[in-house]
Parts: structure tokens; sequence; C-alpha cells
């Protein structure tokens, strides 16, 4: 599964950007695309998907009922990188001011690297969740 603007990703290794770190890696394709509000279900868990762009064009966050899982959008204490092919520091500031700061305090966070958090710690101690630029939002 994977969002639908990030699908060709997975058609070739120079889009993944495996090429230039040295991994072979085949090309596939997702047995499904997502969209934001779709709900990923996998036994007795539901995860809403939350179209969350900035790391790519397809980042995703999937929201539970208590965590939600950021992947490369929100990290402890920081973000994802922007400066990659397909990156934009201005959706993921829209991503996170628009979508992940208005999700409840108390919800824990699993981002694709490094420590959990919740959204509420990280509302007030990321510098990028409590010091928005405006000239970013446009």
């Amino acid at each position: 599964m994977i969002h639908v603007l990030d699908g060709d990703i997975l058609s070739g290794a120079e889009k993944r950007l495996s090429a230039i770190f040295g991994f072979a890696t085949e090309p596939s394709v997702a047995d499904s695309f997502l969209k934001d509000g779709d709900v990923v279900r996998f036994g007795d868990v539901e995860l809403q998907v939350i179209h969350t762009p900035g790391h790519t064009p397809g980042s995703i966050s999937l929201r539970g009922k208590e965590a939600v899982f950021t992947g490369d959008t929100l990290f402890a204490g920081s973000v994802g990188r922007v400066d990659l092919p397909g990156g934009s520091g201005r959706d993921l500031m829209r991503s996170l001011s628009e979508k992940l700061t208005l999700l409840p305090d108390e919800l824990v966070v699993y981002p694709g690297h490094g420590p959990m958090s919740t959204i509420g710690r990280e509302k007030r101690s990321n510098p990028f969740l409590r010091d928005f630029d405006v000239a970013l939002l446009g």
C-alpha cells in the first residue's frame, strides 16, 4: 500500500533513491493505493490515513485510537527531510500546522526514525511546530 501520489516511486531504484546508496532493488507495483481519509484495517486495528505531504508528495501519517504513525513527516524534536526530489518545505509546514497539530495532545507519536513522543510534547518543544514561519505557509 502506498499513497497514490507516491506510487511511481516503486517503479525504479533511482526514484526510491536506493540506487545512489548502492542498493539493488527490483521495481514493484503497489497492491493498492491510499488517499486521505482511507482506513487501513488489519486484525482488530483500524488506522486512518492522513495525507501529510512534504517529505514526499504522497507522505502519509496513520492515526489509530491512541497513536499516530508519522513516518518521515514528524520526529521527536524535528521533522523529515524536504531536500530530496519531491520534497517541499511549504507542504511539510502545512501538513504540520493544518493536520498534525490539530490532533489530540495525548496522542502518542511513533515516527519513522527515533524515539516516540506525543503530539502535545511536540507542540510544546519541537521548533518546527512552535514557530511556524508564516512566509512558508503562503
